[in-house]
């Protein structure tokens, strides 16, 4: 009897622990995945080495129900949740970037796969019942085994269950933020949109419109349909004259979701490329996706596009005379004459920021400068002067906040470390993005060091890619660290076969173990190390 008590109370305490652990990591990656029933099955086929004992987990859960009348069978389920425990608690423990927030829907989350756990349980010991007479202790150890072992797919199953009241709560949101819009009647929305720089223009924008008007930008990367909504609800306030919303997509649909919300009246594309792939499976479904914000603007209503980029100049044609472009160039790879944009040139770069002149569609031109490094962002802010100058800020007004504009964290941002800059662009690498990056590093005078784990959701060009982005560095790098084995390959395949030294192309498990070596290199010089991308924590 007292063994018998021991034995449970030890199966408990363990299995309570391990459940805890378990769901904890998978609501954490299911958060991290959008909560996209899709998308994280596809994590899971791509990562399932992580929960391997997991799966050999459930397996064993049905042995033990069956042979479950010897102690060696306590034994080896009490040894199994150990290992479990000590591997789940590693990867919890992990240094992380974004920890999981207990929001109200990942609290709804946990509820649910508890309960359906606890009905799981009840239902297969009411079975066993039925069959053997009595209550089965041991079978209730393997049910409470199996509990844990499925905790993959619990955040799957709990989110299918949860979806009806998912829905209703989010329409109730939804239908709040239209009308506080609703009521803001003299409030101009501006959506802005893009496969990489949208965050960028947003937070531009946000301050040149500021001169003039009272501004509200969407905060962070708050781009979702949800995102958009918990910022109208909380800092919408009255009195405000510009909504700049930036929209976000990982599915076709995604963009126009969040049109038929906000009902921008104008808009800005500020590229289009390939990001996300793995969701969108070809660049066809990223352009007609980024377009469905030029399709919802009101009449009236002003596009902005980014005329330097291929994919927006075969789309473009069909948005006419609303259109305004922005560009490097007044007849470069754009194919646009400077009457119908805005135009930079005369750009130069130095460590201190970089200097351009823009070029309006009536001829006027301003000199400006600012503190934010590389040609590629020439771009971005030029397509934030267009609109800001749209808008009736004459170019002269707006010298003044483009220099004030401060880098977005983790977009090139440069920190000094005595004699080592830090270049960090580690928020989110794309194809070109990451050229543009290098191309930058390039242009400084010192020993220059990329450190990167390469880039990730670009499906079955992923290696195509990185490979290329390998080849771009060894152009334009001293030393070239990596961060990943498995994932880097290609990158170092492509850096190897521009002759590339070896010995200068190093592959580390750690970035702090890439970074511990960046500054100990020894050669004259001030070191630059270029912090290019840097993976999610379900990467």
């Amino acid at each position: 009897m007292i063994s018998g008590v021991i034995t449970c109370t030890v199966t408990a305490v363990l299995t309570i622990t391990a459940y805890v652990y378990c769901l904890r990591y998978n609501l954490h990656m299911f958060q991290l995945n959008g909560y996209k029933n899709r998308e994280h099955m596809t994590w899971l086929r791509k990562y399932m080495k992580r929960q391997w004992v997991l799966y050999a987990g459930s397996a064993f859960a049905l042995l033990w129900i069956i042979a479950r009348r010897y102690l060696a069978v306590d034994i080896l389920m009490w040894l199994w949740l150990l290992l479990i425990i000590v591997v789940f608690r590693a990867l919890n423990g992990m240094s992380v970037k974004k920890k999981l927030v207990y929001t109200a829907r990942v609290k709804r989350l946990y509820i649910c796969v508890v309960i359906l756990d606890i009905a799981m349980i009840s239902l297969g010991m009411s079975i066993m019942q039925r069959y053997h007479g009595a209550i089965d202790i041991n079978a209730l150890k393997g049910l409470m085994l199996l509990a844990v072992s499925l905790k993959f797919i619990s955040p799957v199953i709990g989110c299918i269950v949860n979806s009806p009241m998912e829905k209703c709560i989010n329409l109730r949101f939804i239908n709040d933020a239209k009308r506080r819009l609703k009521e803001a009647d003299n409030m101009t929305v501006i959506g802005v949109t893009g496969s990489y720089g949208k965050t960028s223009v947003k937070y531009y924008l946000g301050e040149l419109l500021s001169v003039r008007y009272n501004v509200l930008i969407t905060p962070e990367s708050y781009n979702t349909p949800m995102g958009v909504v918990k910022t109208i609800r909380e800092h919408l306030k009255p009195g405000t004259d510009i909504f700049v919303c930036e929209m976000g997509a990982r599915h076709v649909g995604d963009i126009k979701e969040i049109c038929d919300i906000v009902h921008p009246r104008h808009g800005v594309i500020t590229s289009i490329g390939p990001q996300h792939l793995e969701t969108f499976f070809n660049m066809e479904n990223i352009k007609n996706t980024k377009f469905e914000l030029a399709d919802a603007l009101s009449a009236g209503g002003m596009l902005f596009l980014n005329g330097d980029n291929v994919y927006i100049q075969e789309k473009a044609g069909e948005y006419g005379n609303k259109t305004f472009y922005y560009a490097e160039s007044a007849a470069g790879d754009s194919g646009h004459s400077t009457a119908e944009g805005y135009f930079a040139s005369d750009i130069t770069v130095s460590q201190t920021g970089t200097e351009f002149t823009v070029t309006a569609p009536d001829g006027e031109s301003e000199r400006f400068h600012m503190r934010l490094i590389g040609a590629h962002n020439v771009i971005n802010v030029v397509g934030a002067i267009s609109v800001a100058n749209k808008l009736g800020i004459a170019l002269k007004d707006l010298r003044i906040p483009v220099r004030r504009i401060e880098p977005v964290p983790h977009r090139m941002q440069m920190r000094e470390h005595g004699l080592v800059t830090i270049i960090d662009d580690a928020y989110n690498s794309n194809p070109v993005g990451s050229k543009a990056a290098v191309e930058t590093l390039a242009m400084f005078d010192g020993v220059r060091i990329l450190v990167t784990p390469g880039m990730v959701e670009l499906g079955d060009k992923e290696r195509e890619y990185n490979y290329k982005f390998g080849t771009y560095a060894a152009d334009c790098c001293d030393y070239i660290l990596l961060v990943g084995r498995k994932h880097t390959e290609p990158i170092r395949e492509g850096v190897l076969s521009k002759g590339f030294a070896k010995d200068r192309c190093l592959v580390y498990d750690k970035l702090e173990e890439a970074l511990s070596y960046a500054y100990s290199i020894k050669e004259q010089g001030h070191k630059y190390i270029l912090l290019e991308n840097d993976l999610p924590d379900n990467y």
